[in-house]
């Protein structure tokens, strides 16, 4: 049952008269027992070493752009990460002015423990934005100050040498890359030269050009082959016409409309030859004659029969015209139908033309661009294996990003943490503390009964009243005397306390 925090005071110094002995004993005890611990509790020694980071030397604006610092942006984590490293464990234990066994001779287990100490002694700190601490904490003053001092040494040679390795290894990896796509561009030019010296089809325009020309004659052809077409059909009409007989009229004027134009053509050219020569003029008179035999021919036509319709149409000037523009149309026709054949043939050839320059197209698109990327990465390469090339000469002069120690370590000559006046001075509160925190515990989870507001809590029934304790003056006198009892015991618990604190403070008490 809880008790009330209003009656926790009354309650605890109750209980407190009741178990003084115990209060007593306790106290003494928790006293004793941190002072033994802070007789046992062994002191840790710390020496430390201050780096300086010099990162603001006269080369990097010079250098700006042109070669790369070599820096750390972590210079914590990078420092710890080195010192925690075997590499530099192992160095610093090889050193026989601080270790005097041989790493050599010491067992797999035994060299596992000392890493792991070392490891967890080391710290790395940082100090503002241009200093960071390497300390070293153990129990031995001089291995302490020995070991920080050589942590200090290795880290300014570990760090110098990764420095150049870095750099150096930088330069190799691109010249080696630089020499590689070198290589690559080389082979991708063959190709493309082979690829453009194999596949002579021209480009897609080009093809299409052509393509477009043909098709565009195809189309004139075929026009001029429906033209002629239509020629030869009407052609074809008139000699069916002429050699269907349809009577002496129509052959006579079939016959008679030619020479009539004929006669008047040359009528015409008579005329005009009249008009500059005399008409003994031989041309003049060679014009005359024909004209003369042309009208002769005309008046002395007749009907033709049945029997005579072969020999008159021999003979029919109009005939024999249709049947020579007949034959020419002919002819004219098979040529653009030749024509039109070789031009379909010249279509279907630029179409497997298109073809193959499509087929093409895709790897000649891959080889150039191939080209264009790898020049572009290899240009790219150049530069910057200039830039570290400068910067591996850089850091092998020991310019660019820096490390110096601004501060050496030091012998320590206290120790550091929890000292021996930490604990003398904790002990006596602490066993102060203790009877009073128990028995506030005990309180908490007793269950019985101490108050009255427990009863009333508990019962919810009127509570008429309570018989308070009666002591006689025997218990007392009695009581009386254990307190100052009690009160001598505890100044002699504290006075054998404060003995044993001056004695160690002292030297007496190693």
């Amino acid at each position: 049952m809880a008790l009330p925090l209003s009656r926790l005071p009354f309650e605890l110094l109750r209980e407190l008269r009741h178990y003084r002995w115990a209060a007593v004993g306790l106290f003494a005890l928790v006293s004793f027992a941190v002072l033994a611990v802070g007789f046992i509790y062994p002191y840790q020694y710390r020496s430390e070493v201050v780096i300086f980071v010099d990162d603001s030397n006269i080369i990097r604006p010079l250098m700006e752009g042109s070669a790369e610092m070599t820096g750390i942006s972590d210079q914590t984590s990078s420092a710890r990460e080195l010192l925690y490293s075997r590499r530099v464990l192992e160095r610093l234990l090889e050193s026989e002015r601080i270790f005097n066994e041989n790493i050599s001779q010491m067992s797999t287990e035994r060299l596992e423990g000392l890493y792991s100490r070392l490891r967890r002694n080391i710290g790395v700190s940082a100090q503002g934005e241009s200093y960071f601490t390497i300390r070293y904490q153990d129990t031995d003053p001089r291995q302490v100050y020995l070991i920080a001092q050589r942590l200090g040494q290795l880290f300014l040679a570990e760090t110098n040498r990764r420095k150049r390795e870095e750099s150096r290894s930088a330069y190799e990896f691109i010249d080696k890359q630089v020499k590689s796509y070198e290589q690559q561009i080389s082979n991708t030019e063959q190709k493309l030269k082979e690829f453009l010296s194999r596949n002579v089809e021209g480009t897609e325009q080009e093809a299409n050009s052509r393509m477009a020309r043909i098709r565009s004659d195809i189309d004139a052809a075929e026009l001029e082959l429906e033209e002629v077409q239509a020629q030869k059909r009407s052609l074809e009409e008139q000699l069916e016409q002429v050699s269907s007989g349809e009577g002496v009229s129509s052959s006579s004027n079939a016959a008679a409309g030619p020479l009539a134009e004929r006669i008047s053509r040359m009528e015409e050219r008579l005329d005009e030859l009249r008009l500059r020569y005399e008409d003994s003029y031989p041309d003049v008179a060679s014009l005359e004659r024909q004209i003369r035999e042309l009208k002769e021919r005309q008046s002395s036509g007749q009907p033709a029969g049945p029997e005579n319709d072969s020999s008159n149409l021999m003979f029919n000037p109009f005939y024999q015209e249709l049947k020579t523009e007949l034959s020419r149309v002919t002819a004219r026709e098979e040529s653009l139908r030749t024509r039109i054949s070789a031009l379909q043939r010249r279509l279907a050839e630029q179409k497997n033309r298109m073809e193959t320059i499509q087929e093409n197209k895709a790897e000649r698109s891959e080889l150039t661009r191939d080209l264009e990327v790898n020049r572009e990465i290899f240009n790219d390469l150049l530069k910057r294996r200039e830039r570290a090339r400068v910067s591996m000469h850089l850091d092998v002069e020991g310019q660019g990003m820096s490390f110096q120690v601004h501060e050496q370590a030091r012998y320590p000559l206290n120790p550091s943490g929890l000292q021996f006046e930490t604990f003398a001075s904790v002990g006596w509160l602490l066993g102060l503390m203790a009877p009073f925190g128990l028995l506030v515990g005990i309180l908490q989870i007793d269950p019985r009964v101490r108050t009255t507001e427990q009863m009333r809590d508990a019962l919810d029934i009127p509570l008429l009243g309570s018989i308070p304790r009666v002591r006689t003056p025997y218990e007392r006198r009695r009581e009386k005397r254990g307190y100052v009892l009690m009160v001598v015991c505890v100044a002699a618990v504290g006075g054998a306390y404060g003995a044993v604190v001056f004695l160690r403070m002292t030297g007496v008490l190693g």
